[in-house]
Protein backbone atom coordinates (compact mmCIF):
# COMPACT_ATOMS: atom_id res chain seq x y z
CA UNK A 1 0.00 0.00 0.00
CA UNK A 2 1.49 3.24 -0.89
CA UNK A 3 2.23 5.94 1.61
CA UNK A 4 0.21 9.18 1.32
CA UNK A 5 2.78 11.77 0.20
CA UNK A 6 3.04 14.62 2.99
CA UNK A 7 2.14 17.97 1.48
CA UNK A 8 4.46 20.45 0.56
CA UNK A 9 5.27 23.38 2.84
CA UNK A 10 5.19 26.79 1.22
CA UNK A 11 8.09 28.98 1.27
CA UNK A 12 7.81 31.97 3.88
CA UNK A 13 7.50 34.92 2.41
CA UNK A 14 9.17 38.52 2.67
CA UNK A 15 7.92 40.90 1.35
CA UNK A 16 11.00 44.52 0.89
CA UNK A 17 9.13 47.91 0.16
CA UNK A 18 11.99 49.70 -0.63
CA UNK A 19 12.13 53.87 -0.24
CA UNK A 20 11.34 56.48 -2.36
CA UNK A 21 9.36 59.08 -0.49
CA UNK A 22 6.19 59.77 -2.46
CA UNK A 23 6.76 57.04 -5.09
CA UNK A 24 5.78 55.01 -1.91
CA UNK A 25 2.22 55.01 -2.98
CA UNK A 26 2.90 52.57 -5.31
CA UNK A 27 3.28 50.02 -2.17
CA UNK A 28 -0.42 50.15 -1.81
CA UNK A 29 -0.85 48.94 -5.11
CA UNK A 30 1.65 45.86 -5.04
CA UNK A 31 -0.15 44.97 -1.76
CA UNK A 32 -3.31 45.11 -3.25
CA UNK A 33 -2.54 42.52 -5.92
CA UNK A 34 -0.61 39.86 -3.70
CA UNK A 35 -4.22 40.10 -1.22
CA UNK A 36 -6.62 39.65 -4.65
CA UNK A 37 -4.77 36.72 -5.50
CA UNK A 38 -4.43 34.87 -1.85
CA UNK A 39 -0.67 35.67 -1.16
CA UNK A 40 0.28 36.81 2.01
CA UNK A 41 3.80 37.52 3.33
CA UNK A 42 4.99 36.22 6.48
CA UNK A 43 7.36 38.93 7.04
CA UNK A 44 6.98 42.57 5.71
CA UNK A 45 10.25 44.87 6.37
CA UNK A 46 10.68 48.47 5.13
CA UNK A 47 12.92 51.29 4.73
CA UNK A 48 12.19 54.96 4.75
CA UNK A 49 9.02 55.22 2.89
CA UNK A 50 8.37 51.36 2.24
CA UNK A 51 8.82 51.16 6.39
CA UNK A 52 5.21 53.66 6.77
CA UNK A 53 3.48 51.29 4.53
CA UNK A 54 5.14 47.84 6.28
CA UNK A 55 3.76 49.42 9.17
CA UNK A 56 0.55 50.12 8.12
CA UNK A 57 0.04 46.74 6.52
CA UNK A 58 1.57 44.91 9.30
CA UNK A 59 -0.77 46.64 11.89
CA UNK A 60 -3.31 44.43 9.90
CA UNK A 61 -4.70 46.91 7.18
CA UNK A 62 -6.32 45.62 3.90
CA UNK A 63 -5.57 47.18 0.64
CA UNK A 64 -8.44 49.03 0.40
CA UNK A 65 -7.62 50.24 3.86
CA UNK A 66 -4.46 51.37 2.54
CA UNK A 67 -5.78 53.09 -0.07
CA UNK A 68 -8.10 54.95 1.92
CA UNK A 69 -4.66 56.12 4.51
CA UNK A 70 -3.04 57.30 1.00
CA UNK A 71 -5.86 59.08 -0.67
CA UNK A 72 -6.53 61.13 2.75
CA UNK A 73 -3.28 61.43 3.71
CA UNK A 74 -2.18 65.21 4.12
CA UNK A 75 1.65 66.27 3.80
CA UNK A 76 1.26 68.52 6.58
CA UNK A 77 0.11 65.94 9.25
CA UNK A 78 4.01 64.83 9.51
CA UNK A 79 5.44 68.60 8.59
CA UNK A 80 6.96 69.99 11.66
CA UNK A 81 9.75 72.46 10.49
CA UNK A 82 12.96 73.38 13.01
CA UNK A 83 13.92 76.74 13.84
CA UNK A 84 16.83 77.77 11.11
CA UNK A 85 20.01 78.36 12.84
CA UNK A 86 19.54 75.68 15.46
CA UNK A 87 19.05 72.36 14.07
CA UNK A 88 20.60 69.24 11.71
CA UNK A 89 17.67 69.00 9.96
CA UNK A 90 14.89 71.19 8.45
CA UNK A 91 12.10 68.90 9.23
CA UNK A 92 11.60 67.95 13.21
CA UNK A 93 10.15 64.16 12.49
CA UNK A 94 8.26 63.86 15.52
CA UNK A 95 4.96 64.45 13.55
CA UNK A 96 5.71 61.90 11.02
CA UNK A 97 6.24 59.28 14.73
CA UNK A 98 2.73 60.73 16.07
CA UNK A 99 1.20 60.13 12.96
CA UNK A 100 2.17 56.48 12.61
CA UNK A 101 1.50 55.59 15.90
CA UNK A 102 -1.73 56.66 15.60
CA UNK A 103 -2.66 55.19 12.03
CA UNK A 104 -1.43 51.66 14.04
CA UNK A 105 -3.15 52.03 17.05
CA UNK A 106 0.02 52.62 18.99
CA UNK A 107 1.34 49.05 18.53
CA UNK A 108 5.08 48.47 19.28
CA UNK A 109 6.87 46.99 16.35
CA UNK A 110 6.63 43.32 18.22
CA UNK A 111 3.23 43.44 18.60
CA UNK A 112 2.39 43.61 15.01
CA UNK A 113 -0.14 41.15 13.43
CA UNK A 114 2.43 40.76 10.75
CA UNK A 115 5.91 40.10 11.68
CA UNK A 116 7.19 43.86 11.14
CA UNK A 117 11.38 44.98 10.35
CA UNK A 118 12.08 48.54 9.93
CA UNK A 119 15.46 49.64 8.59
CA UNK A 120 17.27 52.83 9.66
CA UNK A 121 21.41 53.68 8.91
CA UNK A 122 23.61 53.90 12.45
CA UNK A 123 24.63 57.25 11.91
CA UNK A 124 27.96 56.70 13.84
CA UNK A 125 29.00 53.00 12.56
CA UNK A 126 27.35 53.21 8.92
CA UNK A 127 25.94 49.74 9.55
CA UNK A 128 22.41 49.21 8.42
CA UNK A 129 19.94 48.28 11.80
CA UNK A 130 16.88 46.20 11.36
CA UNK A 131 13.97 47.12 14.72
CA UNK A 132 11.98 44.38 15.29
CA UNK A 133 11.31 45.62 18.41
CA UNK A 134 9.89 49.18 19.85
CA UNK A 135 8.03 52.17 19.57
CA UNK A 136 6.83 51.71 15.81
CA UNK A 137 6.15 55.66 14.87
CA UNK A 138 9.76 56.38 16.48
CA UNK A 139 11.63 53.18 14.23
CA UNK A 140 9.73 54.93 10.55
CA UNK A 141 11.25 58.62 11.71
CA UNK A 142 14.37 57.12 11.88
CA UNK A 143 14.28 54.80 8.80
CA UNK A 144 12.97 58.15 7.04
CA UNK A 145 15.46 60.73 8.41
CA UNK A 146 16.65 61.89 5.03
CA UNK A 147 19.96 63.57 5.85
CA UNK A 148 19.74 67.40 5.96
CA UNK A 149 15.81 67.19 5.19
CA UNK A 150 14.90 65.20 8.92
CA UNK A 151 17.09 65.50 11.70
CA UNK A 152 19.08 62.42 13.19
CA UNK A 153 16.68 60.09 15.49
CA UNK A 154 18.14 59.11 18.77
CA UNK A 155 17.12 55.50 19.71
CA UNK A 156 18.90 53.75 22.90
CA UNK A 157 22.14 56.05 22.87
CA UNK A 158 22.53 55.52 18.86
CA UNK A 159 21.59 58.61 16.16
CA UNK A 160 19.78 56.87 13.18
CA UNK A 161 19.51 58.40 9.61
CA UNK A 162 17.44 56.74 6.72
CA UNK A 163 17.70 53.31 6.20
CA UNK A 164 18.13 53.97 2.32
CA UNK A 165 22.02 54.85 2.96
CA UNK A 166 22.87 51.54 3.55
CA UNK A 167 19.65 49.41 2.10
CA UNK A 168 17.42 51.37 -0.37
CA UNK A 169 15.42 47.68 -0.97
CA UNK A 170 15.81 45.57 2.24
CA UNK A 171 15.95 42.32 0.36
CA UNK A 172 19.36 41.19 3.17
CA UNK A 173 16.87 42.18 6.01
CA UNK A 174 14.08 40.22 4.83
CA UNK A 175 15.94 36.92 4.50
CA UNK A 176 17.10 37.73 7.70
CA UNK A 177 14.43 37.36 9.12
CA UNK A 178 13.26 34.19 8.24
CA UNK A 179 12.49 34.88 4.56
CA UNK A 180 12.60 31.98 2.20
CA UNK A 181 11.35 34.05 -1.08
CA UNK A 182 11.52 37.39 -1.08
CA UNK A 183 9.61 40.06 -3.68
CA UNK A 184 11.30 43.03 -3.48
CA UNK A 185 9.55 46.29 -4.30
CA UNK A 186 12.06 48.78 -5.81
CA UNK A 187 10.38 52.62 -6.76
CA UNK A 188 13.94 53.92 -6.43
CA UNK A 189 13.55 56.48 -9.38
CA UNK A 190 17.06 57.79 -11.98
CA UNK A 191 17.82 61.38 -12.01
CA UNK A 192 14.82 63.32 -14.27
CA UNK A 193 15.32 67.07 -15.58
CA UNK A 194 16.37 70.11 -13.88
CA UNK A 195 15.52 70.15 -10.42
CA UNK A 196 17.07 73.57 -9.76
CA UNK A 197 15.45 76.03 -7.69
CA UNK A 198 14.17 72.78 -5.57
CA UNK A 199 16.16 72.32 -2.42
CA UNK A 200 14.33 69.46 -1.30
CA UNK A 201 14.27 67.27 -4.60
CA UNK A 202 17.41 68.05 -5.18
CA UNK A 203 17.95 66.33 -1.62
CA UNK A 204 15.95 63.74 -2.58
CA UNK A 205 17.39 63.16 -6.21
CA UNK A 206 21.22 63.10 -4.91
CA UNK A 207 20.14 60.59 -2.27
CA UNK A 208 18.87 58.60 -4.89
CA UNK A 209 21.51 58.42 -6.92
CA UNK A 210 23.91 57.87 -3.88
CA UNK A 211 21.61 54.79 -3.56
CA UNK A 212 21.39 53.08 -7.12
CA UNK A 213 24.62 50.90 -6.92
CA UNK A 214 23.91 49.31 -3.73
CA UNK A 215 20.47 48.78 -4.70
CA UNK A 216 21.24 46.64 -8.27
CA UNK A 217 23.42 45.14 -5.71
CA UNK A 218 21.01 44.09 -2.92
CA UNK A 219 18.37 43.38 -5.77
CA UNK A 220 20.36 40.46 -6.99
CA UNK A 221 19.63 38.71 -3.67
CA UNK A 222 15.79 38.84 -4.24
CA UNK A 223 13.66 36.19 -5.69
CA UNK A 224 11.20 38.43 -7.39
CA UNK A 225 11.53 42.49 -7.95
CA UNK A 226 8.98 44.64 -8.68
CA UNK A 227 9.14 48.39 -10.53
CA UNK A 228 6.33 50.01 -10.72
CA UNK A 229 6.16 51.98 -13.67
CA UNK A 230 7.03 55.69 -11.82
CA UNK A 231 8.72 57.78 -14.64
CA UNK A 232 8.01 61.33 -14.10
CA UNK A 233 6.46 60.94 -10.39
CA UNK A 234 8.92 62.94 -8.60
CA UNK A 235 9.94 62.13 -4.56
CA UNK A 236 7.91 64.96 -3.37
CA UNK A 237 5.17 64.64 -5.55
CA UNK A 238 2.81 63.92 -3.09
CA UNK A 239 -0.15 64.89 -5.76
CA UNK A 240 0.96 61.75 -7.81
CA UNK A 241 -0.65 59.15 -5.53
CA UNK A 242 -2.85 57.27 -7.00
CA UNK A 243 -0.99 56.98 -10.37
CA UNK A 244 1.72 55.58 -7.85
CA UNK A 245 -0.78 53.24 -6.32
CA UNK A 246 -2.04 52.01 -10.13
CA UNK A 247 1.55 51.68 -11.36
CA UNK A 248 1.90 49.67 -8.35
CA UNK A 249 -0.81 47.53 -8.77
CA UNK A 250 -0.20 46.88 -12.75
CA UNK A 251 3.51 45.72 -11.86
CA UNK A 252 2.30 43.70 -9.89
CA UNK A 253 -0.48 41.75 -11.92
CA UNK A 254 2.74 41.50 -14.54
CA UNK A 255 4.79 39.38 -12.26
CA UNK A 256 1.77 37.39 -10.70
CA UNK A 257 2.47 34.20 -12.82
CA UNK A 258 6.22 34.16 -12.17
CA UNK A 259 5.52 35.27 -9.25
CA UNK A 260 3.22 31.86 -8.78
CA UNK A 261 5.94 29.70 -10.10
CA UNK A 262 8.01 30.40 -7.29
CA UNK A 263 6.17 29.78 -4.94
CA UNK A 264 5.83 26.15 -6.49
CA UNK A 265 9.16 25.70 -7.28
CA UNK A 266 10.18 26.57 -3.20
CA UNK A 267 7.51 24.36 -1.89
CA UNK A 268 9.21 21.86 0.44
Amino acid sequence: MATPSTPKRPPRIGLALGGGAARGFAHVGVIQVLEEAGIRPDYVVGTSAGSLVASLYASGKTGAQLQQVAETMEEAAFTDWTLPLFNRGMLRGEALARYVNAAVGNRLIENMALPLGIVATDLNSGQGMLFQRGDTGTAVRASSAVPAVFQPVKISGHEYVDGGLVSPVPVRFARQMGAELVIAVDISSAPEGNPAGDTLQILLQTFAIMGKSINNYELREADLVVRPALAGVKSADFTARRRAIEAGRAAMQQLLPRLQAELLAKAR
